[in-house]
């Protein structure tokens, strides 16, 4: 038998089946529940247990861990005579991955500790490719204490683990994270036109700017989907849209202005507009694409 923290995961999608799977590799005990029956045979393949409710998932956990899409799904899963609050243990230890509003974290902490549960918000940064080796960024909110009881676990599951502030300061930087990224995307999808419309190799040419001040991470990880415009949903269109809600409408209340990111914001919502919502967000590039009058292989 394990002596590590049993693990009930709620919500195996494209991040969350495998950041379970590493728990698991790692000796956690993990059961989980999602909606989608084929990811919990995926779960059990892997060594876990497949749960058939949220309350029996949660029953006997130490630790619940949440990863869905936005605020209503954490609301959904969170709350009511089903919900994770009114069937974990007190002093159960609930530790949020998705990505939400601040203001939804701050909420569900306020909640959680009326049940004694204790709440961090932890969104990632990596995508698929991050869940998968191991490697995300964690940006972490909430109580020292309980940050420091997690930390053994998020190592599990990233390299850069950092406690940003209190409830939903996670969120926040999140949000910040999110911003950045569809800038550097947008802008990385307009170097691409340009330099195939200029006749330049493209390859040759991305591979020279990673080298220098123009590379980043998104370059790194996204050159591929540029080149061969393989647009397979690493991190959807539809969820940076939702992201891109939560950062301009947190900015609104704080006073910040974001002009850049408000138009990228606007790009990222006509690309899912177009259709292109359950595609990779480096497919910013067909919407660049349509605007220069280049092909998109519509």
């Amino acid at each position: 038998m394990s002596n590590l923290p049993k693990i009930a995961w709620i919500g195996l999608g494209i991040m969350g089946s495998p950041m379970a799977e590493n728990l698991i590799k790692a000796g956690y005990p993990v059961t989980g529940f999602t909606l989608e029956a084929d990811k919990l045979e995926r779960l059990a393949a892997a060594g876990g247990t497949a749960a058939g409710s949220i309350a029996e998932a949660v029953a006997d956990a130490d630790i619940v861990i949440t990863m869905v899409p936005a605020s209503p799904q954490v609301e959904a899963i969170a709350y009511g005579p089903d919900g994770i609050l009114e069937n974990a243990r007190p002093h159960t230890l609930l530790i949020d991955m998705s990505s939400i509003t601040p203001q939804t974290s701050i909420d569900l902490a306020q909640a959680a500790a009326a049940k004694s549960i204790r709440v961090l918000d932890a969104p990632v940064s990596g995508g698929e490719a991050g869940a998968l080796e191991a490697v995300l960024s964690i940006m972490v909110g909430g109580d020292q204490a309980d940050f420091d009881a997690a930390r053994p676990l998020l190592e599990t599951l990233g390299k850069t683990i950092v406690r940003c502030g209190p409830h939903g300061s996670g969120q926040t930087v999140k949000a910040a994270n999110q911003l950045i990224v569809a800038v550097n995307i947008q802008a990385c999808a307009e170097a691409v036109v340009f330099l195939e419309k200029s006749g330049v190799d493209l390859t040759a040419a991305l591979d020279v700017l990673a080298g220098g001040l123009a590379g980043s991470t998104v370059l790194a990880r996204k050159k591929d989907n540029f080149t061969t415009r393989d647009f397979r949903p690493g991190f959807r269109i539809d969820l940076h849209h939702k992201d891109m809600g939560i950062v301009t409408d947190a900015a609104r209340t704080v006073g910040a202005a974001l002009p850049v990111g408000t138009v990228v914001a606007g790009l990222v919502a006509s690309l899912r507009a177009q259709g292109d919502g359950g595609l990779d967000h480096s497919a910013l590039l067909r919407g660049v694409e349509r605007l220069s009058g280049h092909p998109t292989g519509n």
